[in-house]
């Protein structure tokens, strides 16, 4: 077995919509390396699209995993329950913004909360409604790819969406969008296109994480509460990619002044496992009649074992402060390189929730050309980068908090070395 017979087989057994990053196939992996079939060692900052920040198969985890393998792996909660589903919806609406009543329901991914967030919104509201944002990515479900804020490659062909599903701008300095610009599109959009006293939800990403890791501005939040509460709006926080310590806090909410509504949990909540899960107002959470929610695998009884491990983890090992100081040692590295490096037009991002975005020097342009060079280039070095952004020209960096500080040091050298080289190429050109 070898990468490139399994790439063989895979081109003729899978279809092409589901597109891969790497010609590589995973053998193992611990911690924040991984190996191939043809025993090649990387460095994974891509973490498995965010789902790692305890990092591939934390011992804690793994033991969690194994401990509940032994006593029962399914029953379905809706038929016979079990105790640690009760249990981490209480430390979960314990450890998420506000100190109001909340309730939690389980579910198995990020798009089956962001879907059963907007049944609850309208179930509470009686209202059909739903607003999200340009540049926002909500999911592949039907629901998911209405909310979504980007064409490409998500909703090409498959249409028609959901019927009432709204966009507004998101506010990006870079691209010339202030949050007054946003706010007034919302305005505008009740004037001319929906009814304020039909909409259910508002939705939004703290940062946006397909959209290019641009942070919402304190006040949006702030004016997005008052909108919502003057109008009998929810607010829904999608917190799939941003929760769980990547954004210097447990959850990127608590980098604002207000609380939202409901709130959508998934990818590293469960170490790798397929969990998720929708947190809110527990008269909200009540809203839908019973066998409204639920799923054959929703809440399963494994992956909810290892999130029990990983909020462990969270707190044992200190990892939302491992986060601030992961990013900010980055951040300066990614600073060091400007002298080098003239595409890189903007560094940013919360806690380790980082992204550089590429611009061709002195034009403004999106330079999507170079983001794929100097990705191919540190994977060609042993270092898995994403990309994201709706021009594709952001990198994105979701390492584990786990990460040592010996292999940071190594894959920020790796970093540096790609971009470096492929800065001097282009002028070399």
């Amino acid at each position: 077995m070898s990468n490139e017979s399994l790439q063989a087989r895979k081109d003729a057994a899978t279809p092409r919509g589901v597109g891969v990053a790497c010609r590589f196939f995973a053998e193992r992996a611990l911690n924040a390396e991984l190996w191939d079939v043809d025993g090649r060692r990387y460095i994974d900052f891509a973490s498995g699209i965010a789902v790692l920040n305890t990092g591939h198969r934390h011992p804690k985890v793994m033991a969690a995993i194994a401990a509940q393998q032994e006593r029962f792996v399914h029953t379905c909660y809706q038929v016979v329950p079990y105790e640690s589903y009760v249990a981490l919806a209480e430390r979960l609406n314990a450890l998420t913004p506000g100190d109001h009543a909340k309730k939690t329901a389980f579910f198995s991914t990020g798009a089956e909360a962001v879907e059963n967030a907007i049944k609850i919104a309208r179930a509470a509201t009686g209202r059909s409604a739903v607003i999200a944002f340009a540049g926002a990515f909500h999911g592949r479900t039907m629901m998911g790819m209405a909310l979504t804020g980007k064409v490409a490659p998500y909703k090409l062909g498959f249409g028609p969406f959901p019927a009432e599903t709204y966009h507004v701008p998101f506010p990006n300095a870079m691209r010339g969008v202030s949050t007054a610009d946003a706010i007034g599109a919302l305005h505008a959009l009740f004037k001319n296109d929906v009814d304020p006293r039909r909409v259910a939800a508002i939705i939004i990403e703290p940062v946006q994480g397909e959209g290019g890791f641009y942070q919402a501005p304190a006040e949006l939040m702030v004016a997005l509460r008052a909108l919502c509460d003057e109008h009998g709006i929810l607010l829904i926080a999608d917190e799939i990619q941003t929760g769980i310590g990547r954004t210097g806090k447990l959850f990127a909410m608590e980098h604002y002044d207000v609380c939202p509504d409901l709130m959508t949990i998934a990818k590293s909540l469960a170490g790798g496992m397929p969990l998720s899960a929708v947190c809110g107002r527990a008269d909200i959470m009540d809203a839908p009649a019973p066998g409204g929610l639920g799923g054959t695998y929703a809440g399963n009884p494994v992956a909810l074992a290892a999130a029990h491990a990983v909020l462990d983890v969270m707190e044992d090992e200190a990892l939302v402060e491992r986060s601030n100081v992961l990013g900010a040692r980055l951040k300066q590295k990614l600073f060091e390189l400007r002298e080098h490096v003239p595409q890189i037009a903007d560094i940013r991002g919360p806690g380790a929730m980082v992204a550089v975005e590429f611009m061709h020097p002195g034009t403004g342009r999106p330079d999507q050309e170079f983001t794929k060079r100097v990705q191919t280039a540190a994977l060609d070095k042993g270092l898995i980068l994403l990309t994201c952004g709706i021009d594709g020209n952001v990198i994105r960096f979701l390492f584990p908090l786990t990460i040592s500080d010996a292999l940071m040091d190594e894959a920020l050298d790796t970093l540096a070395e790609a971009m470096r080289d492929e800065a001097h190429a282009g002028c070399a050109a």
